[in-house]
């Protein structure tokens, strides 16, 4: 989901913020030294103790389930200015795994409990992370039960644009690091129809390639509707001119 007002974007277990206060969350973490992880290296795994929360830097991590027959299962992409663990007090739920190089920085659960519990301005940020973790999982619920595969990879493609152009980008360029696997597997479709549907869409114009990991969206009304998210879009285009680009004040 996305809130224009304070800049929150909801993904499973993750929350982009607004760090531009002195009294956010993210000022937490401000001395603590960066870590840097390689493609395909854990942060953590499942069953871990969540003994860390932690502040994405740069790159993109996958966060995912093993269910029962041995299939994984993502309910999330981190990028820079997510953090996560903020909720977890026993065991990490899931495993997080670099997609790309990436940096984090981590705090000990102990030090940021002790900081929220003396300020009274973050005990309220962190009820907000809380609150976001549950409604994205709602939506998540929501994408895989009632969308079908088209909705699916618009809604997808969507969420990605909205945080692209809520970022500053000066075009509608949707970066994409993760594979055609990685979208399959979180939004529960194969990677043949997750490509079959891409391919679909570049049929109609409505996206274009614009690099290795990247797609322009051409038509973004369309894919709006397409996902089921055309008012979303009415509110927001106006933040852009007829280029696509976004208007300069």
């Amino acid at each position: 989901m996305f809130v224009t007002s304070n800049r929150i974007y909801k993904d499973a277990f993750a929350t982009t913020i607004d760090d531009s206060g002195p009294n956010s969350l993210r000022t937490l973490f401000a001395k603590q030294p960066a870590e840097h992880l390689a493609p395909g290296q854990a942060l953590f795994f499942e069953g871990d103790q969540a003994k860390h929360v932690f502040d994405m830097l740069e790159g993109t991590l996958r966060i995912y389930r093993i269910i029962a027959d041995g299939r994984r299962v993502i309910t999330g992409f981190l990028d820079a200015g997510d953090m996560v663990g903020v909720s977890l007090r026993g065991n990490y739920l899931y495993s997080a795994e670099a997609i790309t190089s990436a940096k984090v920085r981590r705090l000990t659960r102990k030090t940021f409990d002790a900081a929220v519990s003396d300020s009274a301005e973050l005990r309220p940020q962190v009820l907000a992370h809380v609150c976001d973790e549950m409604a994205a999982a709602q939506d998540q619920m929501v994408l895989l039960s009632s969308k079908n595969a088209e909705e699916r990879v618009c809604t997808f493609l969507q969420k990605r644009l909205k945080r692209s152009i809520a970022e500053g980008a000066m075009k509608r360029i949707v970066d994409l690091p993760m594979t055609r696997q990685d979208m399959a597997d979180y939004l529960g479709l194969t990677i043949e129809t997750v490509s079959r549907t891409i391919t679909k869409l570049a049929g109609k114009g409505i996206v274009a390639a614009a690099g290795r990991h990247s797609l322009q969206i051409t038509k973004p009304s369309a894919l709006a509707h397409l996902a089921g998210d055309g008012d979303e879009y009415e509110d927001s285009r106006r933040d852009f001119d007829g280029h696509g680009e976004r208007r300069r004040h």
